[in-house]
């Protein structure tokens, strides 16, 4: 578990993503939850997505979400691949019923031709974990990466599917990132 930015992110239940979202202000950061979450995609590249990079010329979602190689971390060789994941249905039609203006996705209050900074989300969700009573479980903007990921897997979704839809270039990295139940592992006694 994560304490004091140290340690593993937690991963969050869908109780957990609800009150967090419930105590969300804005719309916008809402959605920027809501993307990390239908997306496991790391918030470093989720705040430097473009309107284009997720919506269509006539104003409603596409049908994936493409992240930009330069907005991806690099893998341990350095190179960085771009990252097409579909869109969720229920990540569709928040995306169909939000209409931001053309550019950054999530603009700087101050300058609109950026985006807001990894350390402003983080800090929008610090907040909202507050708020939820959530700060005790280490709860982290890596905890959607990591939940959506678990979950994939705990849904039975082999790990080279799962691989390919994050982009993970090493499994042994990915498997840093499934979090495996005790209940889980008693079970899988149970059935010997």
């Amino acid at each position: 578990m994560k304490n004091n930015r140290s340690g593993k992110s937690a991963v969050l239940t869908n109780s957990d993503y609800s009150k967090i979202r419930k105590n969300i202000i804005s719309q916008k950061y809402k959605i920027l939850l809501d993307i990390a979450w239908y997306t496991g995609e790391r918030w470093g590249a989720l705040v430097q997505l473009r309107k284009s990079d997720l919506y269509q010329d006539n104003g409603k979602p596409k049908s994936h979400i493409t992240f930009r190689a330069r907005t991806r971390k690099a893998s341990t060789d350095g190179t960085r691949k771009t990252r097409q994941i579909p869109i969720n249905e229920t990540l569709w039609n928040v995306l169909n019923s939000y209409s931001p203006k053309d550019g950054y996705l999530f603009p700087s209050k101050s300058h609109t031709e950026t985006h807001i900074t990894l350390r402003n989300a983080d800090q929008v969700l610090r907040k909202a974990v507050a708020k939820a009573g959530l700060e005790a479980k280490g709860i982290s903007t890596h905890s959607t990466r990591v939940t959506f990921i678990t979950k994939l897997h705990e849904q039975g979704i082999d790990i080279y599917t799962i691989q390919q839809i994050t982009g993970h270039k090493d499994l042994k990295a990915l498997a840093g990132y499934i979090n495996i139940s005790p209940d889980r592992i008693k079970n899988a006694i149970n059935l010997l």
